[in-house]
């Protein structure tokens, strides 16, 4: 009984003594890029590389539109509207929302005064 208790006294022991020598690496890392890489970057940040999301009004005539636009830009300033032609109507889009959530949350307060308001992604230009 008394060897047992030695012997897991003396691996304790051993363990201890190891577990202290043992130590993560430590370093410095040093990163070189070239100095067109930061141009770049803001460059990009410049061009339109994501996913927008916009919201129609409505759609109509031309005069229907006009005046659907005016009416929003009245009651809501913060967001940018304009008035895009597909054949053969007019529509009224809103914003230039970056993610979905984003143009949710302005889609609630919008539909409070314009019903018929949804969410959609315009089509990329080649």
């Amino acid at each position: 009984m008394k060897l047992i208790i030695r012997k897991t006294s003396m691996s304790f022991l051993l363990l201890g003594v190891f577990s202290t020598q043992l130590s993560a690496q430590e370093g410095i890392v040093t990163i070189e890029q070239h100095s067109d890489i930061n141009k770049l970057l803001e460059y990009k940040k410049d061009v339109k590389t994501v996913d927008l999301y916009k919201i129609q009004l409505d759609f109509g005539s031309r005069s229907e539109a006009e005046s659907l636009k005016i009416k929003f830009q009245n009651t809501f300033a913060e967001w940018p509207s304009e008035m895009v032609y597909e054949t053969p109507n007019y529509k009224v889009w809103v914003g230039n929302f970056s993610t979905r959530l984003e143009a949710d949350i302005a889609l609630l307060e919008i539909k409070k005064k314009f019903s018929k308001a949804m969410v959609f992604e315009p089509k990329k230009e080649d």
